[in-house]
């Protein structure tokens, strides 16, 4: 059903970031040894730290400054729904976001049926009541 096409994208994209992590701290290494081939290991450990800190301020700054010109000043409204609230904090406050994503995953880890009850109410649609 539903639930599993979203276990299935949330695999692919767990996957896909693992595998981007693991490439990173590979290359890193890889940039650490070469350059420990022509200086002494601190130089090549500051140089390859220095490196990635850029550009990682680099990327900082490249999508903090496309995402402020973009977002023009707008009049807040109110999400609906479950899914709309939680989408508007990782969009406003992406730390906060992760941290409550990590605590829900490792609560939902521990009970199966409560994150089956989320799903749930995540992909419920809202239907209109008739009175008989």
């Amino acid at each position: 059903m539903m639930v599993k096409g979203l276990v299935k994208k949330l695999t692919a994209a767990f996957v896909v970031a693992a595998s981007a992590f693991v490439a990173i701290v590979a290359f890193g290494a890889t940039v650490y040894y070469a350059l420990q081939l022509v200086m002494p290991p601190l130089a090549a450990a500051a140089l390859t730290s220095g490196g990635f800190a850029l550009v990682a301020l680099l990327v900082a700054l490249v999508f903090l400054k496309a995402s402020g010109a973009a977002d023009a000043p707008e009049e807040y409204e109110e999400p609906e729904g479950l899914g709309g609230r939680a989408y508007a904090l990782f969009r406003q406050r992406p730390v906060l976001g992760i941290v409550a994503a990590l605590a829900g995953g490792w609560i939902f880890l521990r009970n199966p049926a409560l994150a089956t009850m989320v799903a749930a109410a995540f992909t419920e649609r809202s239907r209109p009541r008739y009175r008989r």
